[in-house]
């Protein structure tokens, strides 16, 4: 079972309803329907990650522009670090992906599902 902060559950409801056009866009467009099932805003740890797949226990960021920064990068690889060692795998793509290159990004999500068996 995975570490979970109750303390974020309002914070991850909010952020639910106040999607990025990029997360409704992958969730309605591939995650929601697929065959195996991914949750979407979820707490991990002291963490809420975009998607969540506990099967076959893959995590996937969409990440946008305040991503970039030299902090957030830091920030970004610790969190990468603390769900990697939690067993977990974490995907990641820009926005800028999931709006130009949407077929990519869902055939290199399946790609990952399909090696993870």
């Amino acid at each position: 079972m995975l570490p979970y902060n109750k303390e974020l559950k309002l914070r991850t409801q909010k952020l639910r309803k106040k999607a990025t056009p990029q997360e409704n866009k992958l969730w309605y467009g591939f995650l929601r329907k697929h065959s195996i099932a991914f949750t979407r805003q979820k707490t991990i740890g002291n963490y809420i990650v975009d998607f969540l797949c506990p099967l076959k226990k893959l995590v996937i960021e969409i990440d946008g522009s305040q991503h970039f920064s030299d902090e957030a990068l830091e920030y970004d690889r610790i969190r990468t670090e603390f769900l990697e060692s939690l067993g977990l795998h974490v995907l990641r793509f820009t926005n800028m992906e999931v709006n130009s290159s949407f077929y990519s990004v869902c055939t290199a999500i399946q790609k990952d599902l399909d090696s993870h068996s």
